[in-house]
């Protein structure tokens, strides 16, 4: 992997940090192409069981490198960064069969608000902020983040922060619903990391299919999505996970999962 962004697999727990900090993570195309690779990589790991995504420095991510992308506009493709980037990132976090936590360190802006969105749960630094920024550059909003933010929001409030950018205080996130942890600047590091290894030693298979269910009901009717638990659960009841948890809690023990 390049140097803009670091992976490590650990235990079953795979750590994805965006490393430029001196760009406040800006996503260049060194970067969007090695977070892209190692997203997906740690997608098709059996060894991984859950994701920390991250970052250095004061910044999570605050979107597009604008000092690269500049030199590109005269060309015919200069949005294909979207289409080539972006996309797969997010397609990487949200349809991976396995947690994704952010760790949200400082300010997230723009795409790097989208992938903080994109990932299943997210623990956040009370320093950090987010801002839509599309709007604020003329842009149109990218990395998922038209779908994601409404399902979370609401698609008034939704519309509020796309027309009208603004940095959102980690507070104020967090009283929107859009934070799962709220932590010390201080304690970021430690609790994120703690959160993602407590999923990663959790029943993978289960949370695979809730994160699978979850998504198919955005998109669905009721009776659809019946349906879609019905053979999500039909799958999970067979699982080991599912028998080693059961006997686990008539014998009054931890259970000690395996992912299958």
């Amino acid at each position: 992997m390049a140097d803009t962004v670091l992976y490590e697999v650990s235990d079953g727990l795979a750590t994805v940090t965006i490393n430029r900090p001196d760009a406040m993570n800006a996503m260049n195309t060194e970067a969007k192409v090695a977070l892209r690779d190692a997203l997906e990589a740690a997608g098709a790991d059996p060894a991984v069981r859950a994701v920390l995504l991250t970052a250095t420095g004061r910044a999570f991510c605050v979107g597009q490198d604008l000092k690269e992308h500049v030199q590109s506009l005269t060309g015919e493709d200069a949005m294909r960064t979207v289409r080539d980037h972006y996309n797969p990132i997010v397609r990487a976090i949200t349809g991976m069969p396995k947690p994704v936590v952010a760790g949200v360190n400082g300010v997230a802006a723009g795409a790097g608000f989208g992938f903080a969105l994109a990932a299943d749960y997210r623990v956040v630094a009370d320093t950090a902020s987010f801002n839509t920024s599309f709007a604020g550059v003329a842009l149109s909003a990218d990395s998922g983040i038209s779908w994601t933010l409404p399902r979370l929001i609401g698609p008034g409030r939704t519309a509020d922060l796309m027309l009208f950018p603004r940095s959102l205080s980690a507070r104020e996130a967090y009283d929107l619903g859009l934070v799962g942890k709220l932590v010390p600047a201080a304690e970021l590091a430690a609790e994120a990391e703690r959160t993602a290894r407590a999923l990663a030693a959790g029943p993978t298979l289960a949370y695979a299919s809730i994160k699978e269910a979850m998504a198919y009901g955005a998109g669905h009717t009721l009776a659809e999505t019946l349906e879609k638990e019905d053979e999500l659960q039909t799958r999970a009841g067979a699982s080991e996970d599912h028998r080693i948890a059961v006997e686990a809690f008539l014998a009054k023990e931890k259970p000690r999962y395996v992912g299958r």
